[in-house]
């Protein structure tokens, strides 16, 4: 479809060049300076500026005060005849007008009146900025500083009153398509103007963009051009197409079409004639089953991953698919014929390059085989775990093109090739196919994510990209030192060479450079995944890039992988080369400190990474469990065992309510089960977390616990443990009771890993001291029933019971509050006489519970509670303490 450049008979709502209207004020503007310098002693009259509120705009107390604000003098007018005596000499008048649609506006714009809109007046009263000039009516300023280019569009109608709407919300039209056009409005996917916008990367919007951006004409600090408006009415790469899909599995196919329908496209099988386009995967198709149509394009799949990446539909030309039994491939066949008279000669040299390309295949990095599909689970395990490494067998196929450094010349044979040579060499092969694989990766991965000014905007946010590559550049660096080291021993090779020393001299950088990776190798694995599946364009990106032969037919999370196996490969590779060396070579004490320096790499890497998971365990925990307290989150705390648990006890949460201990080295956080979710958390980088699924209700430190109470195993009584435990704020100890549910752990093995921790927190080396085995009477401590449908009943009759008094109580008592009651009520029974702090809680709860007229449950059942339990637990824990 041609573009259309239509022209309105009315010049003020032109489609011509706004820059020729510009222009001429321009050059009037030029000749009126021009004349006032000629005539300097004439004195030129001074016209203010004044503001006229027509109609309803006189109404509005806003739009006064903003007037007001900006110091400009202001008039009223309430009719249509009222104009011509407000037309004066002395004052330039700007009127503003709330519709531009009422007969007001078109009176005044014949007049060629100065017309803004409210929005204009309340942005520059905010601002501080002086009145816009303007010879066109202007409403607002949404699109203030736009160029827009139209194509597409054959009804005049439609095009004049976008264009009215662009200028009134302060846009700017081109004729013609440029470099200053900062927004192409197309009406369909044809056209020189879409052609080069595409090239350029110019955004490529719809009519939608401007209906919507005029709806919103009243708000205050909005802008058309900011990215989350904008993105919403982009012209989608597949608008107006019809895909089908020939060659691919049907996995593939039914991903291809998903991405089709999310971009805006639709798709029908292969043959039917309303199809637009024809994706071919070129590996699989050899000839097509049809011969296609003049007006259907046959392109290579690069053409759809390439439209999706750029968020643009790309021209076809580059990608159109060839047939095998094109002329020119048969031309170029013809010519490789060895059926000419000089066929011995071509054979010869046909089997010099066979020998080239197996020489070259043994430098390849990466082996020939069929790429695996995309969620191939990769696991890094341990590093010092060196049974099972890449480089120890390398059998590689294509060589990467790019990035890789030449080396200087083939790689020396001696006459001989002695045992410490051949491992010396494999060494440096090695050494090199990884060098290739790192910069593989920066140039073909990294550096494009990077890159500003990218088509459809940036892939990826910075953050992404960091969390995803990570150190690999600093590791690039490092081994590609001590590539070219090992190069220069290898071209110069003597017995008596060092190698052990090349990876002295580097292990401090191998200590820096590896941690940062290999610790955060999971997290930017599920990076990759959950950005290919949120994002199209990195998706896209993704199969391009890993298409191309540089990869060896190798996804990016598989040679992400290479630095985390490359450290146990050359341990492996120094441990043979040092088995080839002679005792009587000094290399032999150096190659034995090279392998306990990386093993010390992979040692401090290990340790290292188990520090990073054991933070990342707590602030797992922190953030599900809602109110966790922030002292949570220490340096020196790690997460021991976490233990599903049933209260048996009244206390720290009600009988029969599910409670999670988790174990620390030093503390012991119990939650309970969250009934009401109120919303999600926000972790960093703008990740949704899943809302908190516990409620925090007590964090204890272990030198609370004073005793560990091991119940018997009986019918009433199943998993059940105890605490003793010594809080400061009560007299007495206060027992713990619970009974776990986690069918994994044995209650031995949890008792024990309990009492070990409280032991080192109190410095006792006596840990099996602290375990009491004690009869479930003794403590009034039973498991029957918690499951029966009896049970459950009256706790939720007991839960809803104290919802509603919650909920009809006058008093709102805190429970801090109240346990210092409890505790000042306990001291005066024993004849101490109340604190100044405890008498003012005291009347505080006194004039509160004079106001309900009724005494609260809570305040007769917590000191009998108290009383009947500080009972029990002194006659039970006589032979405790």
């Amino acid at each position: 479809m041609a573009d259309n450049s239509l022209l309105a008979s009315n010049g003020r709502t032109s489609l011509a060049d706004s820059s020729i209207f510009d222009s001429k004020i321009t050059e009037t503007s030029k000749e009126n300076l021009f004349i006032g310098s000629a005539y300097v002693e004439e004195e030129m009259p001074q016209i203010e500026t004044r503001v006229i509120l027509v109609q309803e705009a006189g109404k509005q107390e806003d739009l006064t005060k903003a007037i007001q604000e900006i110091k400009v003098p202001f008039v009223k007018m309430e009719s249509v005849e009222e104009f011509e005596c407000l037309d004066s000499p002395e004052f330039e008048n700007v009127f503003i007008v709330m519709d531009f649609q009422d007969p007001v506006f078109n009176h005044l714009h014949k007049a060629d009146c100065r017309i803004i809109g409210p929005p204009v007046i309340l942005n520059c009263a905010q601002k501080g900025e002086p009145l816009p000039f303007s010879y066109r009516p202007l409403y607002c300023t949404s699109m203030m500083n736009l160029v827009l280019c139209f194509t597409g569009f054959r009804k005049k109608e439609e095009l004049v009153r976008l264009v009215t709407l662009v200028h009134h919300m302060g846009g700017v039209i081109r004729k013609d398509f440029n470099s200053k056009v900062t927004h192409l409005v197309a009406n369909c996917t044809q056209g020189e103007k879409f052609r080069v916008a595409v090239s350029l990367g110019t955004p490529i919007m719809k009519p939608e963009w401007i209906y919507k951006a005029w709806e919103r004409r009243n708000e205050q600090d909005f802008c058309a051009a900011v990215d989350n408006f904008k993105n919403e009415y982009k012209v989608p790469p597949f608008q107006d197409c019809i895909l089908s899909f020939l060659g691919f599995s049907n996995e593939e196919k039914i991903n291809m079409e998903e991405m089709t329908e999310m971009q805006g496209g639709n798709h029908l099988p292969v043959g039917d004639e309303r199809c637009t386009h024809l994706i071919v995967e070129e590996n699989v198709v050899k000839e097509l089953p049809f011969e296609p149509s003049e007006k259907l394009y046959v392109v290579k799949q690069e053409w759809f991953w390439g439209s999706i990446q750029m968020d643009a539909r790309a021209g076809e030309t580059m990608y159109l698919y060839e047939k095998a039994n094109t002329p020119e491939l048969k031309k170029s066949v013809s010519l490789l014929s060895l059926n000419t008279p000089n066929s011995n000669r071509k054979r010869r040299r046909l089997k010099d390059t066979l020998a080239q390309l197996s020489r070259e295949t043994d430098m390849s990095p990466f082996p020939p085989r069929k790429r695996p599909s995309a969620e191939h689970s990769v696991s890094i395990g341990s590093l010092l775990d060196t049974s099972n490494t890449p480089d120890s067998s390398l059998n590689y196929g294509e060589t990467p093109k790019s990035c890789s450094k030449s080396s200087k010349t083939s790689t020396p044979v001696p006459p001989k090739q002695p045992a410490r040579w051949q491992v010396a060499k494999e060494l440096y092969q090695t050494e090199s196919n990884y060098v290739t694989i790192l910069a593989t990766i920066i140039q073909l991965f990294q550096v494009p994510l990077e890159e500003e000014g990218q088509r459809g905007g940036p892939i990826l946010a910075p953050e992404e990209i960091k969390t995803i590559f990570g150190s690999i550049p600093d590791i690039f660096d490092v081994h590609t030192k001590i590539k070219d080291d090992l190069e220069d021993l290898i071209f110069n090779w003597d017995e008596s060479q060092s190698i052990g020393d090349i990876f002295l001299k580097y292990s401090k950088d191998l200590i820096k450079t590896y941690p940062p990776f290999v610790n955060f190798f999971e997290m930017s694995k599920e990076t990759i995944i959950k950005c290919e599946k949120q994002k199209p364009r990195f998706h896209a990106f993704l199969k391009i890039n890993q298409a191309k032969p540089e990869c060896g037919r190798q996804t990016l999370v598989e040679l992400l992988i290479r630095p985390v196996q490359r450290l146990p490969s050359v341990a492996l590779l120094l441990n043979d080369l040092k088995k080839h060396t002679t005792d009587d070579n000094p290399d032999k004490n150096i190659l034995e400190n090279a392998i306990a320096s990386l093993k010390e790499v992979m040692t401090h890497i290990n340790e290292d990474k188990r520090k990073t998971e054991a933070r990342k365990q707590i602030f797992d925990v922190f953030y599900e469990v809602d109110g966790c307290p922030a002292n949570l989150l220490s340096s020196h705390r790690s997460l021991v065992q976490r233990v599903e648990t049933i209260s048996l006890g009244d206390h720290p949460c009600d009988r029969g309510e599910p409670v999670t201990l988790f174990l620390f080295n030093d503390c012991l956080e119990i939650a309970k089960k969250r009934h009401k979710v109120i919303g999600t958390f926000w972790s960093p980088h703008g990740h949704t977390r899943p809302p908190s699924s516990l409620k925090h209700v007590h964090l204890m430190p272990l030198f609370q616990i004073k005793k560990v109470l091991d119940i018997r195993e009986t019918d009433d009584c199943r998993k059940a443990f105890g605490l003793l435990v010594r809080p400061p704020t009560e007299q007495a100890n206060v027992l713990l009771s619970f009974q776990m549910t986690s069918e994994e752990l044995p209650k031995e093995r949890w008792l024990k890993m309990l009492c070990r921790h409280v032991a080192n927190t109190i410095c006792k080396a006596d840990a099996e001291n602290l375990i009491y085995t004690a009869d479930p009477e003794s403590f009034e401590v039973n498991t029957k029933d918690m499951d029966s449908t009896l049970s459950r009943a009256s706790r939720a009759i007991k839960k809803t019971s104290k919802r509603v008094t919650r909920a009809f109580s006058f008093s709102k008592t805190p429970k801090r509050a109240l346990r210092m009651a409890l505790m000042t009520a306990h001291s005066s029974a024993e004849g101490r006489s109340p604190s100044s702090g405890d008498k003012h809680v005291v009347s505080r709860l006194a004039s509160t519970s004079s106001l309900a007229g009724v005494p609260s449950p809570s305040l007769v059942s917590l000191p009998a509670f108290f009383e009947r339990r500080s009972h029990t637990l002194s006659r039970s824990t006589t032979h405790l303490i």
